[in-house]
């Protein structure tokens, strides 16, 4: 399975569109649809201005990486709007996170199961902070996730 339209779309309003390199709500280097500048072979773009079609294909290099650990992560069957909402969530706030979280392992557990809504809704900080983008995004994921 791979992250679908109505994922991507999700991530894409969530993160906006930035043209040049910025720093998130955290201070790190970003740029496109919040694409981290973490490598040797992207720190060209701190200085660069890139188009949506490139951030596009940043974005989708990326989800391809989270995508192959995701495989290996969640055992449980799930369906399109399930997969594509914790994608956004592990695009979000790292695959790591969502290997550790609770969220996982109730997923991994019953994916129908209803408190993974409230899974969502804790990881709403930034910086020590709640940021009001976080609270409505992991409302848009849940609503995803249990969307028919």
């Amino acid at each position: 399975m791979t992250t679908g339209k109505n994922g991507i779309l999700l991530i894409e309003e969530f993160e906006g569109f930035r043209a040049n390199a910025y720093k998130d709500a955290v201070g790190l280097p970003t740029i496109g649809f919040g694409t981290l500048i973490d490598s040797e072979e992207e720190k060209q773009l701190l200085t660069e201005t890139i188009s949506k079609d490139q951030a596009e294909g940043l974005l989708r290099k990326e989800l391809a990486m989270i995508e192959k650990k995701f495989t290996i992560m969640v055992t449980s069957k799930v369906n399109q709007n399930q997969y594509d909402a914790l994608v956004s969530f592990a695009y979000n706030l790292g695959i790591n996170n969502l290997k550790s979280s609770t969220l996982l392992k109730k997923v991994n557990h019953n994916p129908a199961d209803v408190t993974i809504r409230d899974e969502f809704n804790k990881w709403i900080h930034a910086g020590g902070k709640v940021l009001q983008g976080l609270v409505r995004r992991r409302k848009a994921e849940g609503d995803l996730y249990f969307k028919v």
